[in-house]
């Protein structure tokens, strides 16, 4: 079964910075695409980062470039989110995404076939 497993999450004060990690025990990581996307209260999911099988490249949204940044330690199974910054609109419940279809890296959900339970950020004023 391939489950990404997220952690890393918290309280935070605004202006603090936080790194989550998502670990796909799986023996072919490298065959992946990695994404972030996040879900706040009451609204709907919304892509955050995703990176590329063998982080070549990644793409962003366009309110998170800057702030936000995406790596992966393919040797470790691993993707992780560094947010700096952090605002009250940052809080959201945070979902490790993967997918190993072929094609270009995707930023919507329908894009990764595996999701992780997620991990609660929580930006506080």
């Amino acid at each position: 079964q391939v489950q990404p497993v997220e952690s890393g999450g918290g309280l935070v004060q605004a202006g603090d910075s936080l790194r989550l990690s998502c670990v796909l025990s799986v023996q072919t990581f490298s065959w992946y695409n990695m994404g972030w996307f996040r879900q706040g209260p009451g609204k709907e999911r919304e892509f955050v980062a995703a990176i590329s099988h063998r982080g070549s490249y990644s793409k962003y949204a366009e309110s998170m470039k800057g702030r936000f940044t995406i790596s992966r330690d393919n040797a470790k199974n691993t993707v992780y989110l560094q947010m700096n910054s952090l605002q009250s609109e940052d809080t959201a419940v945070y979902y490790c995404a993967a997918d190993a279809r072929a094609g270009d890296l995707e930023t919507a959900p329908s894009g990764f076939r595996y999701w992780g339970q997620g991990v609660q950020v929580t930006v506080s004023s």
